[in-house]
C-alpha cells in the first residue's frame, strides 16, 4: 500500500535544495539530520509541501519549485536570489 501525508502530520525528511545552475543552497544530508515540518501550517514553501503531500512514505523524488512556489521576486537575501526557480531531491522518512 501507499502512504501519503496529510493535513496535521507531522512529514520527516531528507533534501537537498538546489539552484537551477545546479549550485546547493541547503541540504538536511550534510547536516546529518532530518528535516521535519508539519502539514498545513505554512513552515515550508509552497511548492516543497505540496510536492511531498504527493509522495508515498519512503519514496525519494526530484520537486522543481517555480518562483512562484518558492522565494518569489524577493528571493531570500545572501541564498536564493529573486524569481529563482528551485530544484529539490527530497525523500519520505517517516509521518508522526
Amino acid at each position: 500500500g501507499r502512504t501519503f501525508p496529510k493535513k496535521g502530520q507531522t512529514c520527516v525528511v531528507h533534501y537537498t535544495g538546489r539552484l537551477q545552475n545546479g549550485k546547493k543552497f541547503d541540504s538536511s544530508r550534510d547536516r546529518n539530520k532530518p528535516f521535519r515540518f508539519k502539514i498545513g501550517r505554512q513552515e515550508v514553501i509552497k511548492g516543497f509541501e505540496e510536492g511531498v503531500t504527493q509522495m508515498s512514505l519512503g519514496q525519494r523524488a526530484k520537486l522543481t519549485c517555480t518562483p512562484e512556489m518558492a522565494y518569489g521576486a524577493t528571493g531570500h537575501p545572501g541564498v536564493i536570489p529573486p524569481n529563482a526557480t528551485l530544484l529539490f531531491d527530497v525523500e519520505l522518512l517517516r509521518l508522526e
